[in-house]
């Protein structure tokens, strides 16, 4: 079929409607909001072909997707696989980066495997790789007149039991090995877990060292590095601290002895133990406890409840136990401050620094008797006493108080946030190491991959990765990303960003006959970079895909080759097909709202005068994070201010990462830390600040406007005031949906039941006992004005503006 056929689609508010749409073309769906774009373009159209492509596939693999719901159509005709490219939040996992959503990384950590570098982590030498007799002269030199053992490293880290590894050792005449640190004898086979990984060296020779064995020794190097594939593992037999090295046929440092594995990708994840940085697992970051929550206000004195962890302690007790508690540890401190002969009146801030970290870390070996125990203890300090509770305290709630209250995310000490081990990290392509790599804008590492300089056989190796590498950088850049770093956190990226990497990783698979739909993709994107994502649109359509884009811009509009736009107006006035037809001719449409805006028979003018404000400001000096080059910005107060420029120019930074989270450390004492900046003057004008961002707003699926935004209660407080009620004697929570009393028990409140069907999607039927209405039948007998609380649920906002017009605490609310 040329055309995708919708008929009698009334999901939401639709209208029951029908329309055809062009395959092969880049088609716009546009319109007021809330008049049913995405009501079509994502719950009909997208939904039918995913639940299609589903329900193709076997019972047994259907039991392991997610079905989505059958959407509320007649029927639909030439249907393509569909593929969903939505402005949802992007992933919130830490591990998630730029690089490994689009697959960068993985060819990266391939790339590094393959014709990398190593060098020494600790002496910075290129690592080089040992012969048999270099190893041999080398023992003789380290270890001359020492007994060793001449190891051959079988298995290394790996799950199994390998019952047959220690057979196979002992039909082969050898006798000792070494199992996980400890040196066995193979005549006992030992029972190993087979859900453990295990690291097994066969014991090739226990041998004197002396020139005069020689021989010998060559030979059971021979033997070692044939068994550990081009690893031998030497170690002293005897002594506390027994001198220990690896050599490598291939990969060892002549300096300082250290051998190394053949560099595998593993080496360069994050996710996996071999190699990511031990101190943090890869995170870049740690969870400590932050001294400034512990101590939020250093004016304060001891006595004046200066150590905020210990004055409001963190207890499952009750609070008059929680009182108790305090007053504990308010006898240490008594104890140790008298001991230490530390002042218990004198603000904090003026304390010595000695001082303060005895306190704090317990330095300085102070001791207290303990009211409990009666017996002398040693002061361990309030920060490692904080520690100490979350590592070993068996309570949740007692380890998320101390997280969430005097915890916060730190970069890690051990890999300054580069995730991965120093091997790793030693690893180089034209002097740079993977995260060097990664911590480049998609810009300058296009340009670092355009001059790689490499051999002719590593560019041989290479070739078929550095393709995959460059098609991503290509492609990120195309849809106006190539400000981003590679090493981005996905969980930080705006829902445009997250949207466009998805787009450009689409671009890369190259699939072709697939129904892409997109929501508003140029978002939160600059006019500069427009025309490159609508050239990317355009050659997704070119590889014969049908792309369906929910879309308001301009240019995206007129550079398409069809437009449906519904209307005419929003929610219960929307969800009807205004205009169906090529661009060409909706541009000369004279019904259409949108077209009129189009062709310029309708301008929006800007406002005649400008508000003036209440003439003070906030001021932020020296702003100089990520790329922000120590400027200066003045902010007026009292206005609408617009913060633009080009992607990437630093707007989300100077105003999401540096102001409110300075503001938000001010008022609330947050514990995350603002962006690289001098101060913030003027903060004496404000009193809150309050985000507004892409966050979704409702976290449980029975949350709704009303709920949110906090009209519900004094909708249920006005309902609780009817003389029905007070009759009855029900209370504002009798109106409540999630509380049982007034709700329907049968449905729970949810006003429809769900039945599983195992196989097919979930079916969700109305609750007969409600009939859909929530609540039982004597709560539904109280009535405002003629309406229960499920009649008033029901409305729209515009209708109950209406409806409560009377009542100026709903009315604000629903103004608003």
């Amino acid at each position: 079929m040329k055309s995708i056929k919708v008929i009698w689609a009334k999901g939401h508010n639709l209208k029951n409607i029908s329309v055809e749409i062009p395959k092969g073309k880049m088609v716009v769906v546009t319109g007021l909001s809330g008049s049913g774009k995405s009501s079509l373009a994502f719950d009909t159209i997208y939904a039918e072909g995913q639940r299609r492509y589903v329900e193709s596939m076997s019972a047994y693999a259907r039991q392991f997707l997610e079905l989505m719901e059958k959407p509320d159509v007649e029927h639909i005709e030439g249907l393509s696989p569909a593929i969903s490219i939505e402005q949802r939040n992007p992933s919130k996992n830490p591990r998630s980066t730029v690089a490994t959503v689009t697959e960068i990384y993985d060819y990266l950590r391939l790339l590094f495997a393959r014709v990398g570098q190593r060098y020494c982590p600790q002496c910075g030498r290129p690592v080089q790789s040992w012969s048999v007799q270099g190893i041999s002269q080398d023992i003789l030199s380290k270890f001359n007149e020492k007994t060793v053992y001449i190891l051959a490293p079988v298995i290394r880290g790996r799950q199994g039991t390998y019952e047959e590894l220690f057979k196979k050792f002992k039909k082969e005449g050898y006798v000792k090995a070494r199992v996980n640190g400890t040196v066995i004898n193979v005549d006992t086979i030992p029972v190993l877990d087979r859900y453990k990984k295990h690291t097994i060296e066969l014991v090739c020779d226990e041998i004197f060292v002396e020139e005069f064995d020689r021989e010998r020794l060559v030979e059971s190097l021979e033997a070692a590095l044939r068994y550990g594939k081009g690893l031998v593992h030497v170690l002293e037999t005897e002594g506390k601290n027994p001198l220990d090295f690896t050599y490598s046929e291939a990969n060892a440092c002549a300096h300082c002895g250290i051998g190394f594995s053949e560099l595998e990708p593993r080496l360069f994840s994050f996710n996996s133990p071999y190699g990511a940085c031990p101190e943090c697992n890869g995170l870049g970051v740690k969870i400590e406890v932050d001294e400034t929550l512990v101590v939020p206000d250093e004016t304060l004195s001891i006595n004046e409840g200066a150590i905020e962890a210990w004055e409001n302690p963190v207890t499952t007790r009750t609070h008059r136990w929680k009182n108790s508690w305090s007053g504990y540890y308010y006898d240490i401190l008594k104890q140790v401050c008298r001991q230490a002969k530390i002042k218990m009146n004198v603000p904090w801030n003026k304390l010595p620094k000695a001082q303060r970290d005895l306190l704090l870390y317990g330095t300085g070996g102070a001791t207290y008797t303990s009211i409990i125990s009666g017996g002398e203890q040693e002061f361990e300090g309030v920060i490692t006493n904080l520690k100490r509770r979350v590592a070993e305290s068996e309570s949740d709630f007692v380890k998320e108080e101390v997280t969430q209250r005097f915890m916060r995310e730190v970069q890690c000490p051990s890999c300054q946030g580069k995730r991965l081990k120093p091997e790793a990290l030693a690893v180089k392509i034209n002097g740079k190491n993977i995260d060097e790599i990664t911590s480049m804008q998609v810009s300058a590492a296009k340009d670092f991959f355009a001059h790689l300089t490499l051999t002719a056989k590593e560019k041989i190796i290479a070739k078929d990765v550095l393709k995959e590498i460059n098609a991503r950088l290509n492609f990120l850049d195309s849809v106006g990303l190539s400000y981003l770093t590679l090493n981005r956190r996905s969980q930080t990226l705006s829902g445009g960003e997250a949207q466009r990497i998805h787009l450009a990783t689409q671009i890369g698979s190259g699939l072709t006959g697939v129904l892409y739909v997109l929501d508003e993709p140029t978002i939160g994107l600059h006019a500069r970079d427009n025309d490159r994502l609508i050239d990317t649109l355009k050659n997704l359509r070119d590889l014969d895909n049908t792309l369906i884009v929910v879309e308001h811009d301009k240019d995206t509009i007129l550079a398409s080759d069809y437009v449906v736009e519904l209307g005419p107006a929003a929610g219960e006035n929307g969800g009807q097909i205004v205009a169906s037809q090529s661009t060409r001719d909706f541009l000369k449409n004279k019904t259409s709202l949108t077209a009129s805006y189009l062709n310029g028979r309708r301008i929006i003018l800007p406002r005649a005068t400008l508000r003036k404000g209440n003439g003070k400001f906030l001021t932020i000096c020296g702003a100089r994070q990520f790329n922000l080059k120590n400027i200066d910005v003045k902010i007026p107060l009292g206005k609408l201010v617009c913060v633009t420029g080009v992607s990437g120019s630093g707007k989300s930074t100077l105003v999401h990462n540096i102001l409110y989270k300075a503001l938000a450390q001010e008022f609330y004492n947050a514990k995350e830390v603002p962006g690289t900046h001098k101060t913030i003057k003027g903060l004496n004008h404000i009193d809150k600040v309050i985000i507004v961002d892409q966050s979704p707003i409702g976290k449980t699926p029975r949350s709704n406007p009303a709920t949110y935004t906090g009209v519900f209660s004094h909708i249920r407080d006005l309902f609780a005031q009817m003389p029905e009620a007070k009759r009855r004697g029900y209370k504002p929570g009798r109106f409540s949906f999630n509380v049982k009393g007034g709700r329907c028990e049968k449905c729970q409140g949810d006003g429809f039941l769900k039945i599983l069907m195992q196989f097919l999607p979930d079916i969700y039927v109305k609750c007969e006992e409600c009939n859909g209405k929530r609540f039982n039948e004597d709560t539904l007998q109280v009535k405002f004005k003629g309406k229960s609380i499920a009649d008033v649920l029901d409305l729209s906002v515009s209708q109950a503006l209406e409806f409560f017009g009377a009542i100026p605490k709903i009315k604000r609310y629903l103004q608003t």
